[in-house]
């Protein structure tokens, strides 16, 4: 790919993209394989809504979140990888 073709890909990203893959930069190489796994995965499924019972299971993730709870790096990767991720 030359650089004509990297500059405007560059170009097509969004500003919100460009910060996540600039913070996923500087992970360990196998935490930016175990994320560049997922997006590949999210980017190829078409989106569907929530279900009340999703919503909820998210709402309380993100109130653990706001509590400080966090689940260790190696939990979420051993979570993704059972799941092919």
């Amino acid at each position: 790919m030359g650089y004509n073709s990297r500059q405007q890909e560059k170009e097509s990203l969004t500003k919100l993209v460009e910060q996540a893959v600039a913070a996923i930069s500087q992970l360990p190489p196998e935490t930016q394989d175990d994320l560049a796994r997922l997006m590949l995965a999210l980017a190829e499924t078409a989106p569907t809504a929530l279900t009340p019972d999703e919503a909820a299971v998210i709402a309380e993730a993100e109130a653990e979140i706001a509590r400080g709870e966090r689940v260790p790096p190696e939990t979420i990767q051993a979570f993704w990888r059972s799941h092919g991720l």
